[in-house]
């Protein structure tokens, strides 16, 4: 299958098949290839936690608001956070970025308000988000994309202190019965030529 037809694929799954298992190769795809993720001046001011923990994921599931029935069905949920101590991610930026780069997020850091910074720093996660819905369907995989989480509560579930749970994707098989499968529900989306301007 061709980019644009796993595109046209691909939707976000309400019920997953809990007899499936992931083979770990794939996980182990997906990881490497968030961690390829572009961002803006390559910043990267991500954590990637992969749950497949049931005790942990059933913990998650319960401060997910309307997506608790997919977490528990799913055999992954990936976490999608971002860094918000920004005392603690300037350690990152110095140790980890060369210097053109570091020298870049500092000028950027010096020109605008904190919350813009940690606002522009959230942008990125979103682009780290589409490539894994994306990855998600070509390694074969179904995936929900799930704002409705509680963050703080995600946090202290997952030990996190400088990076914050923004949202998560579910990750595994659906169901045949998934009520939202192409079959059933056909893809929506609004006309090419009204969204579309070719110059």
């Amino acid at each position: 299958m061709n980019i644009l037809e796993l595109i046209a694929k691909r939707y976000n799954t309400k019920k997953y098949n809990t007899d499936k298992a992931i083979p770990q190769e794939k996980i182990e795809d997906l990881k490497e290839i968030l961690r390829l993720t572009p961002s803006s001046i390559n910043i990267q001011p991500w954590k990637f936690t992969f749950v497949q923990n049931p005790e942990i994921k059933t913990k998650l599931a319960s401060v997910s608001m309307h997506n608790t029935e997919k977490i528990n069905q799913a055999p992954l949920l990936v976490v999608f956070s971002v860094a918000d101590d920004l005392d603690a991610f300037q350690k990152v930026v110095d140790n980890e970025l060369p210097q053109a780069r570091r020298d870049w997020y500092n000028q950027i850091k010096a020109s605008m308000p904190e919350a813009d910074l940690k606002v522009w720093l959230s942008q990125q996660v979103y682009i780290a988000l589409g490539v894994g819905l994306t990855a998600s369907i070509a390694l074969g995989l179904d995936s929900t994309a799930m704002e409705g989480i509680e963050s703080d509560k995600y946090m202290d579930i997952l030990n996190l202190s400088a990076y914050k749970p923004l949202f998560a994707m579910a990750v595994g098989y659906a169901s045949e019965d998934d009520f939202n499968r192409i079959e059933a529900t056909p893809k929506s989306r609004r006309l090419l030529e009204n969204i579309i301007e070719a110059i």
